[in-house]
């Protein structure tokens, strides 16, 4: 979060992305639900503040589906027991849309 923090979720997905260009690599997400902030996350067993925002995910999402190298994902610590109306789940569900390219971002290099 420190490196979030300092540079910005686009740099920091840059940098974690830029070797894929020009491989083959196909990557897996496994998408732990308490990495995110418990205020838009309340469904996990395991929250812990000051996880990343929702525009800060739904761009990370984004720039993942971007690459087109996904090719696994796992989704965890989602516990609908400890949700609020849904909230967590919901969020979830965008996410994962962004993931698979639902764009709700508009990209300024564009």
């Amino acid at each position: 979060m420190r490196a979030i923090d300092e540079l910005g979720m686009r740099e920091v997905m840059r940098r974690a992305l830029e070797d894929l260009e020009g491989s083959d690599t196909h990557l897996h997400l496994s998408f732990d639900v308490d990495y995110l902030d418990p205020d838009i996350a309340p469904g996990t067993g395991t929250p812990v503040r000051g996880g990343p925002s929702y525009r800060e995910a739904q761009l990370c999402m984004e720039m993942l589906a971007d690459t087109g190298r996904l090719g696994s994902m796992d989704l965890v610590e989602l516990n609908p027991a400890l949700d609020v109306r849904n909230q967590t789940a919901e969020l979830v569900v965008d996410l994962l849309e962004s993931l698979f390219g639902k764009s709700t971002l508009v990209r300024a290099d564009r």
